[in-house]
């Protein structure tokens, strides 16, 4: 089904909003508003016409401004957190690493100790080229994690049992 190109503009609005201040804190409800429309028809129509729904769209934009922070500052990782919009430490390292697979720290380590010029490529490609992939949602990622573990666990040799 196409979406209306009036809807289509009302949730770029909303996905603008999200691009200048992922940061906030925003939720459906707000992000419906913007939109002028209600926040289950919002939730649809945003997967429908970006792919992603807004939470996970938001989440991506919050990882990439922190891998920019952690790359291009001196900030600490808990003033990074803060900065990209997370309001607990803890589930900003977590979350970040979840997605791109190593810790704020490890991450600073690599990119900072890789030498580079990046001074001379343009913003929107440096962004791609950073852009985690979220093709589904971290707590379904970690799930699955968990599952794949506990199989493993499960299909390995049992020790013997000791007689009394």
């Amino acid at each position: 089904m196409a979406l209306d190109p009036e809807l289509v503009r009302r949730l770029l609005r909303a996905k603008d909003r999200l691009d200048a201040a992922s940061h906030e804190p925003w939720t459906v409800r707000r992000l419906a508003r913007v939109s002028g429309v209600s926040e289950a028809h919002f939730a649809r129509c945003f997967r429908e016409a970006f792919g992603v729904p807004p939470h996970r769209y938001l989440l991506t934009r919050r990882i990439e401004r922190a891998a920019a922070l952690l790359r291009d500052t001196e900030r600490t990782v808990t003033e990074v957190a803060f900065e990209a919009g997370w309001s607990s430490l803890g589930t900003f390292s977590r979350t970040f690493r979840d997605v791109t697979g190593e810790s704020p720290a490890a991450f600073r380590a690599r990119v900072c100790a890789a030498p580079s010029d990046l001074s001379r490529v343009p913003g929107c490609y440096l962004a791609a080229a950073f852009r985690p992939a979220l093709t589904m949602a971290v707590s379904e990622k970690r799930r699955r994690e968990t599952d794949a573990t506990n199989v493993a666990h499960l299909t390995e040799e049992p020790c013997p049992r000791v007689s009394e």
